[in-house]
């Protein structure tokens, strides 16, 4: 991998953008929250980097701590993708005949539905009040209440609806590699020794097929930054005044003409992010397929 110096540096902003995420409050020069109607607009100078918005809060440290919502909402949609499309694809593989069959026209009737539009009509359906209403059940209210006290709730559901909207692809990755190893010799000597399937799938199959998974994921955290920075902009995604990057782009919107950092900010930071993505998973691609 270190030879390949596009990955590299591709690697290397990715760990640069982490640090920056986890010590936002440390880095960050000011409270990102924290309104100066007087200081509205201003463009950048030395107390304010990339100048203030329309409520004067400072455009740098709203970035900064909008780092931390849109890597969070990529690295766990993506989790959530890469388990629910490994299962599927795992035993649409391995049992193959009529679970293979199901399994897969489920797959082919999700890709064909558009997903922005699907995304846009759960989220307007507001599913993070039915979620508030769970914490109140008395046997998981008490999980439930203890997750929505760390996380916005509409943040929680964001993530969720991303990951579940967007594992089909890893299914079909999963069961094409499952169908290849499934006849290999160290599978068939596992079943003649008796390993049941459970052993079998998750101890034999499963982390050798993993290589182009890890490449999905990969470029797949850049898709799911992407496709919250549009819900945001939208008006659908991270609600204010919690910062991401997409709603700090939809707030730049209205001021463009007379602000124009507003919306070059943000959208740098989402360029170069999902770049960044997009050069490790290639590097790692590469790297995998040698």
């Amino acid at each position: 991998m270190s030879r390949n110096r596009l990955a590299l540096a591709g690697g290397i902003l990715l760990v640069a953008l982490a640090v920056v995420a986890i010590g936002a409050p440390w880095l960050a020069p000011h409270d990102p929250l924290q309104v100066k109607l007087p200081e509205a607009l201003l463009g950048p100078s030395l107390t304010h980097l990339l100048g203030t918005d329309q409520l004067g809060r400072d455009v740098l440290s709203r970035l900064i701590y909008g780092a931390r919502i849109s890597l969070a909402i990529g690295f766990i949609a993506v989790g959530i993708a890469v388990l629910v499309g490994a299962a599927v694809g795992a035993l649409a593989g391995f049992y193959g005949g009529w679970v293979d069959a199901v399994l897969m026209r489920l797959v082919d009737t999700l890709l064909s539905i558009p997903t922005i539009f699907l995304l846009l009509a759960v989220i307007a359906m507001d599913p993070s009040e039915q979620l508030v209403r769970l914490g109140s059940l008395p046997l998981i209210g008490g999980p439930i209440k203890g997750l929505l006290g760390l996380v916005d709730p509409h943040i929680v559901v964001l993530m969720s609806v991303i990951g579940l909207m967007s594992w089909m692809g890893v299914a079909r990755l999963v069961r094409a590699e499952i169908l290849s190893l499934k006849e290999r010799e160290f599978v068939l000597a596992a079943r003649v020794l008796g390993a049941s399937s459970w052993r079998q799938i998750t101890k034999h199959l499963l982390p050798n097929a993993m290589g182009p998974v890890l490449v999905s994921a990969t470029l797949g955290v850049g898709g799911a930054i992407l496709t919250e920075s549009v819900l945001s902009y939208l008006g659908l995604g991270v609600q204010p005044p919690t910062p991401s990057w997409g709603n700090i782009l939809n707030e730049g919107r209205i001021a463009l003409g007379v602000a124009w950092w507003l919306t070059l900010s943000p959208g740098l930071c989402i360029l170069v992010t999902v770049l960044a993505f997009n050069l490790l998973g290639e590097g790692i691609r590469e790297r995998i397929n040698r």
